[in-house]
């Protein structure tokens, strides 16, 4: 929307969906509320941190808190107001009354954004299902004047629809379409899922919370131009790449949307079927914004969700035992830290924006697909190229001996891929024999 102005309020949280020990700093969420309001080119003029003893029913905030924002509004001639908190129906419609002036909370905010940047199918319905289904509790505040009606036909007597219900009946039918066309398009992308495990290349899925970045990280390693900016949910939709180990071995790398806390419930299961490639990934790499003051919080939050996932049955409880973790932005930290960061086990130091540690992240994913890999003695003729191809692109080749009449391997595989090599390899020859019988 073309809105001029806006003005950013922190109404401070409990905290309670953190870990003990892990409660958020009111600056730094209102830091990430300003990122977000600016991130829809909303111009922020005035912030305030506002600490709650209690939620009023009415308002969210205090009677005093209210008038100390409506005077801010009325000398900064605000045109909207940005909550970073959850609001009532009721409570946005009395706070509008009370500042005067358009107030959106955190869901709304949210929702704005993610409309903005959706570009796949998918995601656009996604995102409109979810914003009309947040929108559906708000319809009050469109008809304040409920007795207005529209005439019935007679047919069963009594006043006709009020505007307000056909509201709702007409967003209750949008929402029954965009579900069913959702289905549709899910299934349709199970069915590409499958498609790439018969082309089985480990998928190898980057993660992490908004903003640490995962774009820029995926353009350094696969050479892609993925929009990567410094801004909250650059990246909504799923994008896909090829990258070449130091192995050999080819994997998919595969960019999903950043991660936030206090997701909107709106939003929640559109966001996690834009997670659907991490449930189905090899290896998850966990970027974190390692410079970033707020860190281990952030950290907190992508671990939650992603056992949320494991809760609703989309993620496996195995899925730590592949997680590699990569502190990104390391450039921008002081040369002691950063020396004690590279000792820590488990962990990648890199920066993508400079590039440093990249091949050691490379090496990372290499050694994590090859644990528990077993290797196989494998014997080829002098015209098995294709064959031997095959071998390099799928698998790790440990020990090369190439001789007159043969070339000897040792690679490590799984063993799907080396059933899956062994019916290549018969296949080839069957093919060849028709074609000699043939001659």
């Amino acid at each position: 929307m073309p809105w001029e102005r806006s003005d950013s309020v922190r109404a401070a949280a409990d905290g309670s969906d953190l870990p003990p020990g892990l409660l958020r700093p009111a600056e730094a969420r209102l830091e990430e509320a300003v990122s977000l309001t600016r991130s829809i080119g909303l111009s922020v003029i005035w912030t305030g941190v506002l600490p709650l003893r209690g939620r009023r029913p009415a308002t969210l905030l205090g009677a005093g808190q209210v008038e100390n924002v409506a005077n801010a509004v009325r000398l900064n001639r605000v045109a909207v107001a940005v909550v970073d908190s959850q609001l009532s129906p009721v409570q946005q419609r009395n706070l509008e009354k009370a500042w005067g002036c358009k107030v959106i909370d955190r869901t709304g905010l949210i929702l704005e954004i993610f409309g903005a940047r959706a570009r796949t199918r998918e995601g656009a319905l996604q995102v409109e299902l979810a914003h009309l289904e947040y929108q559906r509790t708000r319809l009050v505040r469109s008809w304040t004047h409920l007795e207005r009606q529209r005439g019935g036909f007679g047919f069963l007597g009594g006043p006709g629809e009020s505007q307000i219900e056909i509201d709702r009946r007409l967003i209750g039918d949008r929402i029954a379409k965009l579900r069913r066309e959702l289905e549709e398009v899910r299934r349709t992308r199970g069915l590409h899922r499958g498609a790439r495990r018969r082309v089985p290349y480990p998928v190898v899925a980057l993660v992490g919370y908004t903003n640490a970045g995962k774009s820029t990280l995926f353009n350094a390693l696969t050479g892609a131009s993925v929009l990567a900016k410094d801004q909250l949910f650059a990246t909504l939709d799923p994008t896909m790449r090829a990258l070449k180990l130091p192995s050999g071995r080819t994997v998919i790398l595969s960019d999903t949307v950043g991660f936030i806390s206090d997701l909107p419930h709106e939003l929640v299961a559109a966001f996690r079927a834009t997670l659907e490639e991490v449930a189905e990934a090899d290896i998850i790499l966990h970027v974190r914004d390692v410079a970033h003051p707020d860190s281990a919080a952030q950290r907190a939050d992508v671990l939650g969700v992603l056992d949320g996932m494991v809760k609703d049955g989309a993620l496996d409880p195995a899925w730590q035992d592949r997680v590699i973790e990569v502190l990104n932005k390391s450039d921008l930290l002081a040369e002691e830290a950063r020396v004690a960061l590279e000792a820590k086990p488990g962990t990648v130091l890199v920066s993508a924006l400079t590039g440093a540690g990249l091949g050691a992240l490379k090496a990372a994913i290499d050694a994590c697909l090859s644990a528990g890999l077993g290797v196989h003695r494998i014997t080829l003729g002098p015209a098995e190229g294709a064959a031997l191809a095959w071998l390099y692109a799928h698998g790790e080749v440990v020990d090369r001996r190439d001789a007159a009449e043969a070339i000897h391997l040792a690679v490590r595989l799984s063993d799907e891929d080396r059933a899956r090599f062994e019916n290549r390899r018969a296949q080839a020859a069957k093919e060849a024999g028709g074609l000699v019988s043939k001659a």
